[in-house]
């Protein structure tokens, strides 16, 4: 199939651009690397009559960092970020997560800030953001509207930008140094298929080798990713056994809300939340303590 006629609009400035979204609200849909959206109109899915193509914007495809914290761009894209040794050093979760996007021909157009807005509660993207406590920057005629990744993700497919705003970055957290570790896994049918699970994890250590700060979030296993929160507080002050991962991964797999669909049934994602969530956590242990790892 072809998409429905379009009206294709390309702003040179990031005030055009919010300009031309006010102009046409719903109807217009922003255009970066085009690899959700473009696929959407082809099966009509999505029939914007206006496609606003914000690659032509100078600077929006920045990777950079300041006062603690990563900022990537409306327009750098997945391989980039993958690669980018500042992304690597201060938010490896980030980066990892981003190696495991789809294939690298998909990564090398996708941008990342797109992945997040589209909001496919089986991707990776949003579940690590929401991981490192990210947000996302949005701009409109009224201003900029700095949004917590919680709040962002509302439902399958659905965040919370308002029609005439425009997702200009992402602000990361810098991950702690000493005593941290991190890990995203996942599972899929194939390889390069979205994962019908995924967790992403980050534990900080104390100097005794107890759990000072845990963080983790899946993909796939409910309508938006989620925060598995009540397991982070089951592990914080407590020395990270065998015995507390196994808990904690049971207490994890209990608060997910899968739905079953042609790739996997409720059951089976939940069995997996329950297995990844355990290796997540084994894993981001072992590099927190500088442990060799394969994972």
């Amino acid at each position: 199939m072809k998409p429905a006629a379009f009206a294709y609009l390309a702003p040179s400035s990031v005030e055009e651009a919010v300009d031309r979204l006010a102009e046409h609200g719903p109807d217009a849909r922003v255009l970066a690397g085009g690899q959700s959206l473009v696929r959407l109109m082809n099966t009509r899915l999505a029939t914007p009559s206006v496609v606003v193509d914000v690659n032509r914007i100078p600077d929006l495809d920045h990777i950079g960092a300041d006062n603690g914290t990563v900022h990537v761009g409306a327009i750098a894209r997945q391989r980039s970020c993958e690669l980018a040794p500042l992304v690597r050093s201060r938010v490896p979760l980030f980066a990892e997560a981003c190696s495991q996007v789809a294939h690298v021909s998909v990564r090398k157009r996708g941008t990342v800030v797109g992945s997040v807005a589209f909001a496919d509660p089986c991707a990776e993207l949003p579940a690590a953001l929401l991981a490192l406590d990210g947000q996302v920057v949005a701009r409109s005629r009224a201003g900029e509207r700095v949004i917590d990744a919680d709040d962002f993700f509302v439902g399958p497919f659905e965040n919370s930008l308002a029609p005439d705003e425009f997702a200009v970055e992402l602000r990361i957290p810098v991950t702690a140094v000493e005593r941290t570790g991190s890990a995203f896994v996942e599972v899929s049918r194939r390889h390069g298929d979205l994962p019908m699970c995924g967790a992403s994890t980050v534990v900080q250590l104390d100097e005794d080798g107890a759990v000072a700060n845990a963080r983790i979030a899946l993909c796939g296993v409910g309508q938006r990713p989620m925060r598995a929160r009540d397991t982070e507080d089951l592990l914080l002050g407590q020395r990270p056994a065998d015995e507390l991962l196994a808990q904690a991964a049971e207490l994890t797999a209990a608060a997910t809300d899968p739905i079953g669909d042609c790739h996997a049934s409720a059951a089976f994602r939940r069995h997996l939340a329950r297995v990844l969530t355990r290796r997540s956590l084994q894993t981001a242990v072992a590099r927190a303590r500088k442990e060799d790892t394969d994972a």
